[in-house]
């Protein structure tokens, strides 16, 4: 059996791999700055985790000793203007660290671009951390993609908000920039595929979808799948700093990300030879308004896997007890408390929420909303409970679906009240070394179009007071029933 090392397993792209990687029967080991964000992953039991950084030399004999083959999926663009400097000797020291264990192959997933043009400072770092990888004599497989589309993927999500936020959109040059963007799938396809074709070793690949395209149209079919009627006006300046400001006021991309992403937006990114259909021919790449059309399955669908760990820089070990933060196209709210309280305990207390119980706390505004509902054409609060403690999924609890249940340690619901978007309410229970638990309580919110991102933030200020006294009374019940 083949040991496989992920790099980058807490990001997007890691995060899916390494599910994959299991099902297909290899041995997995993870390298992570801070194991604990890998906690909530369904698949944490079924890996090794190494704890280490690629920016620590010192960390890396250890995560590499033994393994066959090792994917590369880090990039530091969100840690400021010498991201690029990092990258490389980040890069450079994995690169050495891999060849000193015998390593026999690399597996790199990097951007697309012409080389022989000018590129942006983003797109060239990601050629030159290909080459700082191939420098230690590792057999290096580099993928160059463009966009990848599916929810949460950085460009992709860009292009999400800003259609899902502004109705009529000003359009700079490089909304019209053409571009040949892959679904995630695909892109899995190719990485997983790629350790079982060994003439792919030592090769630069490119790798696109069906659809060669520009920006605007991505935003105008995108808006066509969501059922959204968008307008895009060209303007003949607006430059990447500028359009960076706007990215950063309507999406939640801040602008030191936004500026290198936009700048590298003004690159063709068009695949330009054809290795990948010659050494992956069982591979068909999606259309992009298939891809799209994925995408929001997922997110209606509410399998919102990489959206369950933090967007906080954890490997610090930071845990604030409440984050509000926007992940995969959600709107997440969470909150923490500890509670000498067992997991069965809280269990017991967060699954019998609802129904002729209530819902421990101001639930006299729960009763409102389900009138309201109701009013609207709504189910509203009528439909009760199956049962007075048990749930299983697909039960009804006012005006919930049960979406997931697992015994003992998470409760999710799915809203089913009229909302301008998409919403659930998370509940899970974590033990705590020494006894006790932890309860995270999670409120995730998909919001449709602008009345969607209004409803969220007017109603916030009451539903904050709800959450903080129904997560602290959760733990309370729980503490005098344990």
């Amino acid at each position: 059996m083949q040991r496989i090392l992920v790099t980058g397993a807490t990001g997007y792209i890691g995060g899916r791999l390494v599910p994959r990687l299991i099902e297909a029967g290899y041995s997995v080991r993870c390298l992570a700055r801070d194991p604990d964000r890998l906690a909530g992953r369904s698949w944490r039991d079924q890996v090794e985790v190494a704890a280490g950084d690629v920016l620590d030399s010192r960390t890396l004999p250890d995560a590499v000793r033994g393994i066959d083959a090792a994917y590369y999926l880090i990039h530091g663009m969100a840690g400021g203007r010498d991201f690029a400097a990092r990258d490389l000797r980040a890069a450079a020291q994995f690169g050495e660290a891999a060849r000193a264990a015998g390593v026999r192959r690399i597996i790199y997933l990097g951007g697309l671009g012409d080389p022989a043009q000018e590129l942006s400072h983003h797109l060239r770092s990601r050629h030159e951390t290909g080459d700082a990888l191939r420098e230690a004599g590792v057999p290096v497989t580099e993928f160059r993609a463009g966009v990848i589309v599916g929810s949460g993927s950085l460009s992709f999500e860009m292009i999400r908000y800003l259609t899902e936020r502004i109705p009529v959109m000003i359009c700079p040059r490089w909304v019209f920039t053409k571009t040949q963007p892959i679904a995630i799938r695909n892109v899995l396809e190719y990485l997983l595929a790629a350790l079982c074709v060994p003439e792919s070793a030592g090769r630069t690949i490119e790798i696109g979808g069906a659809d060669v395209i520009d920006y605007g149209a991505m935003m105008r079919i995108y808006a066509e799948e969501r059922g959204l009627r968008r307008r895009l006006l060209p303007v003949p300046v607006l430059t990447p700093r500028l359009s960076s400001y706007w990215v950063h006021l309507v999406t939640p991309i801040p602008a030191a990300i936004a500026q290198p992403l936009i700048q590298g937006l003004r690159n063709e990114c068009i695949v330009r030879d054809r290795s990948a259909r010659d050494l992956f021919p069982e591979i068909a790449p999606m259309t992009y308004r298939s891809a799209v059309r994925l995408a929001i399955a997922r997110l209606d669908g509410g399998e919102i896997e990489t959206a369950w760990s933090d967007a906080l820089a954890s490997s610090l070990g930071d845990r604030r007890p409440v984050t509000l933060s926007t992940q995969e196209g959600m709107i997440i709210e969470r909150r923490r408390i500890e509670t000498r309280a067992e997991p069965a305990a809280l269990f017991g207390a967060f699954s019998a929420l609802g129904g002729a119980r209530g819902w421990l706390k101001w639930n006299w505004a729960w009763r409102a909303r389900g009138a309201l509902d109701r009013l609207l054409g709504g189910v509203g609060m009528r439909r009760g409970r199956r049962h007075p403690t048990e749930l299983n999924p697909g039960d009804a609890v006012d005006f919930w679906r049960v979406e997931a249940v697992e015994r003992g340690r998470l409760v999710r619901f799915r809203a089913e009240m009229k909302v301008p978007g998409r919403a659930w309410l998370q509940f899970e229970a974590h033990p705590r070394a020494g006894g006790g638990s932890t309860l995270v309580q999670t409120a995730f919110f998909a919001p449709k179009g602008l009345s969607g991102l209004a409803y969220w933030y007017a109603l916030y200020p009451i539903h904050a007071l709800i959450f903080r006294d129904m997560i602290r009374a959760i733990a309370d019940e729980a503490a005098r029933e344990g």
